[in-house]
């Protein structure tokens, strides 16, 4: 096993040993602490490879860690929902989540992934 594998494998390791497809994912979480210290979040990260699910579905393992604020992030480490078709053979996952807590608070987010492979054919 290659660097590339073994980082690869370290990062997600329930994907398959061959390469899938990715999906980008980025956004922000929704604002916490409004009465007190009203702030959010940014993130952006590429999913794990293909979690087959069933025989017809998958999911992806998402990670990342967000944007500082006043000295703190928030960490999330979790799945997408199944594929959702949009046309043309691509698809999106949906994820409804939240972030581990730090700083007292936790922050909810919801966020769709980009296309895998925009520029293919």
């Amino acid at each position: 096993m290659d660097y590339m594998e073994a980082e690869r494998r370290e990062r997600c390791p329930v994907c398959p040993k061959e390469q899938t497809h990715v999906h980008e994912v980025l956004g922000s979480v929704r604002i916490a602490e409004a009465a007190t210290d009203p702030h959010n979040h940014r993130f952006a990260v590429v999913t794990c490879d293909v979690i087959p699910v069933g025989t017809r579905d998958h999911v992806h393992e998402v990670k990342f860690r967000t944007d500082f604020y006043e000295d703190h992030f928030h960490e999330f480490s979790g799945r997408t929902q199944g594929a959702i078709p949009v046309g043309n053979g691509w698809h999106v996952h949906f994820l409804d989540s939240v972030t581990e807590q730090n700083e007292g608070h936790r922050h909810k987010f919801r966020v769709a992934t980009l296309i895998d492979d925009p520029i293919g054919e």
